[in-house]
């Protein structure tokens, strides 16, 4: 029996397709003899669980590759989010709360579950097996940089003491003096390392695309551009957005590498040949998207004192 409701719905149905010149009969035919949807399909689990490929034998290589995958896959969450609040033309309360909420919680699960990375390996065995990774390294995440791209005018991705005399709405100038591309150089001949030059010639051109579609729209632009009761409301929320991205994710790496790489009377070098010593500590950098949230004294302890 064809009941109203369906009646309706097929209705619409042949309105849908007959709007693309096609017909109806046709599609509820390929209904009939198409298979069932099993959730192993769905997700492509088989095409998943065969994306590892380690270069070595050693076992826990095999935790080091499936914790950096899901790892970009929570950035490809997280720039999904901030599209869909930087990219509209306008902006509510709501929606920023709700998208830039969503952003703190990858990041929250991606901070807690670094103990994976930072016990969950054998030391002996990653210093092994890393020797077969050079160049390759951390550094090298794109999405991590489209993040803080998107995040915050590309001036606030300089350096302090570098930002004299920069031009903001020339990006390409700006991109020049962000601020990661001095934690790659060789830290005997301040040279490019490989590590960078491989970085830069596979992304520059995205990131500087990419930093011209957001310009005046990144999250703190959408932010500062809400009325006053909102922005105080939601001042919580990007404070914690700015500590997570900018404070608590570099730690944990910080910890990470100081858990396998610290050794005397020399440490170990990181595989990209950074200075990680320098580099990742936060305080070092003191990289903010929101700094007018925070005081002066916040600002001065940047990443000095943090609850992680």
């Amino acid at each position: 029996m064809v009941t109203t409701e369906i009646a309706e719905k097929i209705k619409r149905l042949e309105e849908k397709y007959a709007a693309m010149g096609q017909d109806l009969s046709s599609y509820l035919d390929g209904l009939l003899y198409a298979d069932y949807l099993t959730y192993w399909d769905y997700i492509s689990l088989d095409v998943l669980l065969n994306l590892q490929h380690p270069r070595t034998p050693i076992p826990d290589e095999n935790i080091f590759i499936i914790y950096h995958q899901i790892t970009e896959l929570y950035f490809k969450l997280s720039l999904q989010a901030i599209a869909q609040v930087c990219l509209p033309d306008t902006v509510d309360e709501k929606t920023f709360e709700t998208q830039i909420r969503r952003v703190n919680n990858y990041f929250r699960n991606l901070i807690r579950s670094f103990e994976i990375m930072v016990d969950g390996m054998d030391k002996d065995q990653f210093l092994q097996f890393r020797m077969a990774l050079l160049p390759a390294s951390g550094f090298q995440s794109g999405q991590f940089r489209m993040i803080e791209i998107t995040s915050a005018p590309l001036t606030h991705l300089v350096y302090e003491p570098h930002r004299e005399g920069l031009v903001a709405n020339d990006l390409k100038g700006v991109l020049d003096k962000i601020y990661w591309r001095g934690g790659a150089t060789e830290l005997a001949t301040g040279k490019k390392t490989l590590t960078l030059r491989q970085f830069e010639g596979k992304y520059m051109d995205q990131f500087l695309k990419l930093a011209a579609e957001y310009e005046g729209r990144t999250v703190a632009d959408r932010y500062y551009s809400l009325p006053a009761d909102a922005r105080e409301r939601l001042a919580p929320l990007v404070k914690d957005y700015d500590l997570n991205i900018n404070v608590r994710w570099p730690l944990m790496h910080y910890k990470s590498a100081v858990r396998y790489l610290h050794k005397k009377p020399e440490d170990i070098a990181a595989t990209g040949g950074t200075n990680w010593q320098q580099y990742l500590p936060p305080k070092n950098k003191r990289i903010l998207f929101f700094p007018r949230v925070w005081s002066e004294e916040e600002i001065a302890n940047w990443g000095k004192v943090i609850d992680i």
